[in-house]
């Protein structure tokens, strides 16, 4: 970070990246990022264990308008649903236990770092 506000772009790509780091530290196995169907992405999608999850990510630089984790409402929650249910479609085979996990990532500037929290099964 630069002193400057980044625009919303650049700051969800740093945050998405944060986030994989975050995982594959944690062990998850990154299988996709930027996932698209229809008119929805999913941010990244990973296997933790006999788990195949669906992560949404949100970034905040500034906590004013509430914390990254919160922007994940209900309508949000639908359009992931459904892009999910496209990803789930390409599989041939037996369907995974699914879950949907949300990492919020903020950041501090005043001591240039990253804060992540990680909300496992934050919805069904």
């Amino acid at each position: 970070m630069n002193g400057t506000t980044d625009p919303p772009q650049v700051l969800g790509s740093r945050g998405e990246r944060i986030a994989t780091a975050f995982l594959r530290r944690k062990g998850y196995q990154i299988l996709e990022t930027g996932f698209r169907f229809g008119r929805g992405e999913i941010d990244i999608i990973a296997r933790d264990g006999e788990y195949l999850v669906f992560v949404e990510v949100k970034t905040r630089s500034d906590l004013h308008y509430g914390g990254a984790e919160e922007a994940v409402d209900k309508e949000k929650r639908c359009q992931i649903r459904k892009v999910a249910l496209g990803y789930l479609y390409r599989l041939h085979g037996a369907l995974p236990f699914c879950r949907f996990d949300v990492v919020a990532v903020s950041s501090d500037s005043r001591s240039n770092r990253y804060n992540v929290r990680h909300f496992p099964n934050a919805f069904e």
